[in-house]
């Protein structure tokens, strides 16, 4: 249980985003550009819409750009397992450890999107060359505070135009969200320095 009971978390938090997924997957109809909605309360919403790239619907170019994105998403999930089982071995503080494994489960979440949703679900990305790590990540969450006007000295489609003050997100973003700000605001105490003690000079009688 010393390296087992962070894991578990992963996979826990891996279990609850895909339900959370696939309930809106069957629940909300999806057409073309058509996201259904549910207000809940003043500022929440249950907005269902996917994304074909990175956060903040960032894509890297090319036929082939998102199956490089899915590869080197398995690849660096591999890489934060081993560092949390490192890390683990080494007696970490378990706050960092525990922040690790939302990190990690949040990412492996939104990984499973990408690798199966385009075969199971019929969700490829637009002109996949292949329906294997081309699915689309399905978001839900918007917290309608703003839809705020961007810069227009921003390039591309960015400037501008409109976006919500807080991008639409899932259970997955969450927990990574969640982990890095956990890192962040207790880092002193997950990595606290180490006090150094310095040797006194000793003084010599001869050289009084």
């Amino acid at each position: 249980m010393r390296y087992t009971k962070y894991f578990l978390l992963t996979i826990l938090v891996i279990l609850i985003d895909q339900a959370i997924k696939l309930w809106v997957f069957k629940t909300f109809p999806f057409e073309g550009y058509e996201h259904p909605t549910i207000r809940i309360g003043d500022w929440f919403k249950l907005h269902y819409i996917t994304n074909e790239g990175m956060a903040f619907g960032i894509k890297i170019a090319g036929n082939y750009g998102k199956l490089v994105l899915s590869l080197f998403r398995l690849v660096a999930m591999g890489a934060i397992a081993a560092y949390l089982y490192y890390m683990a071995k080494k007696g970490m503080h378990e706050g960092f450890l525990w922040s690790i494994a939302l990190i990690l489960g949040g990412a492996m979440g939104n990984v499973v999107d990408s690798t199966f949703y385009g075969v199971f679900l019929d969700m490829p990305t637009y002109d996949a060359p292949m329906l294997w790590f081309h699915g689309r990540v399905i978001d839900m969450f918007y917290v309608d505070i703003c839809n705020c006007q961007l810069p227009e000295w921003l390039p591309g489609k960015l400037g501008g135009s409109y976006y919500p003050l807080w991008p639409i997100f899932n259970f997955a973003d969450a927990t990574i969200f969640i982990g890095v700000a956990m890192i962040l605001i207790f880092q002193k105490k997950y990595f606290p320095e180490k006090e150094h003690k310095t040797e006194q000079p000793v003084v010599s009688q001869d050289n009084v």
